[in-house]
């Protein structure tokens, strides 16, 4: 049976800080909270919006890309499949590119002629879609490799949300967690179990696809993002991955505390969802979870690529052991939910 591996990560960050105290001062209705505290948001990390240095959701993505060549066994020219997750997909200033696509884009500004390219979209669960489809593909023996890639200039919606708050529950209040990044990772086949992929598997309930919309303003020129923060994480909800990875590993004849994970990787929302959702795993479980991994009080909610963005910032640290097994737990619009569990001994940031 063939198995994957990640093979390579990169990463891009802007290096523009603005600090969630300097959001909400923006906003002509202050909040009667300190959304630093409820969120555990420090800080995010904001596009480069100068002209001749613009910072869009593309350049955001090659740059990612380009950092994860850098430490590739590939060279572009390498690739045989490029799969783009961007939510956001500006090209320019406020243009919002559907077509062509940016795989396509990207694949050629990358050097990757051979490569066949399509863009995935799954909201904030996009990254982890493209490691499912390329973990398929290279299982199938249809591609021996593959770069899943995404660029998010997110903070635009946080720029329409400053403008349009105006009462305590307004819908947009969540926008303003949300930062700037760029990621990428290189998938090949795993020859050896200290590096491999033990599996990826998504779900999702559409029934709650209403809970969370992005879409054009209907107030100003921008985009925005609606949210009902209230039903989204009611408790039922912040369930659903704990029930769903149960009923998977029954049916692999395992229990989450013998697959013997050293680290969970929650999508990025703030501290307290975090918290609250190993909560509910732990009850779920009835085992300890293992050490959480978190950068959300610096980089706050990077939206696609937020599992790789804290990745590649472990891996950085130094604080990373070899053979090592990381859980990836998915929470998008949709509702997705899912796990991606992989041992890591030879990624290098």
């Amino acid at each position: 049976m063939t198995h994957t591996r990640f093979e390579s990560i990169g990463a891009y960050l802007p290096s523009t800080v603005v600090t969630t105290r300097e959001l909400v001062a923006q906003m002509s209705y202050q909040p009667p909270f300190d959304l630093e505290q409820i969120t555990g948001i420090a800080e995010r990390r904001v596009h480069d919006k100068r002209p001749d240095s613009l910072e869009d959701s593309f350049v955001l993505a090659r740059r990612a890309a380009q950092d994860c060549l850098s430490r590739s066994r590939y060279a572009a020219a390498d690739l045989d499949v490029v799969i783009s997750a961007s939510i956001t997909r500006y090209h320019g200033d406020r243009v919002f590119q559907f077509e062509p696509s940016f795989a396509h884009q990207l694949a050629r500004s990358l050097g990757a002629t051979r490569a066949i390219h399509f863009d995935v979209s799954n909201a904030c669960a996009g990254m982890l879609t493209g490691v499912a489809v390329l973990d398929r593909m290279i299982r199938a023996g249809v591609v021996r490799n593959g770069l899943v890639v995404s660029g998010e200039q997110i903070t635009a919606i946080a720029e329409t949300a400053v403008k349009e708050i105006s009462e305590l529950y307004d819908p947009q209040f969540g926008s303003l967690t949300v930062g700037d990044s760029g990621a990428a990772v290189i998938l090949d086949e795993s020859t050896s179990e200290a590096d491999r992929i033990h599996y990826v598997e998504l779900m999702t309930c559409s029934e709650y696809s209403h809970l969370c919309i992005g879409k054009p303003s209907d107030r100003n020129q921008g985009i925005a993002l609606y949210t009902d923060n209230h039903q989204m994480h009611k408790e039922d909800r912040s369930r659903l991955w704990s029930r769903f990875q149960t009923d998977f590993l029954a049916k692999r004849g395992t229990t989450f505390a013998e697959e013997g994970y050293d680290y969970v990787v929650h999508h990025q929302v703030g501290s307290k969802f975090i918290r609250n959702v190993n909560n509910h795993g732990e009850k779920a479980f009835g085992t300890p979870m293992p050490e959480s991994l978190s950068v959300v009080e610096k980089y706050g909610n990077t939206s696609s690529t937020s599992h790789f963005v804290v990745l590649h910032d472990h891996l950085r640290s130094g604080r990373a052991r070899p053979g090592a097994k990381y859980l990836l737990v998915p929470a998008a619009s949709g509702v997705v939910t899912g796990c991606v569990s992989a041992t890591i001994s030879s990624l290098e940031v």
